[in-house]
């Protein structure tokens, strides 16, 4: 079974705060961007990553309690 290192709590708020002001900032321009779904998957991504492991496989054991 593979370990993944956790993020510090700052890196972390650092993520997010990045997410944050990159979607504040790239709002009036995605308005109008036929692609802005890309860009706001990515920021999801990036506020959603809090260790090594990638983000779809801890997002799939966390919404596997919903179904068991």
């Amino acid at each position: 079974m593979d370990t993944y290192k956790a993020f510090p709590a700052h890196i972390v708020l650092m993520r997010r705060a990045f997410a944050i002001v990159a979607g504040v900032l790239a709002l009036p321009v995605m308005l109008f961007w036929k692609d802005r779904a890309r860009f706001y998957s990515y920021l999801h991504r990036v506020w959603s990553k809090t260790s090594e492991k990638p983000v779809w496989m801890d997002l799939a054991e966390k919404a596997t309690c919903d179904f068991y």
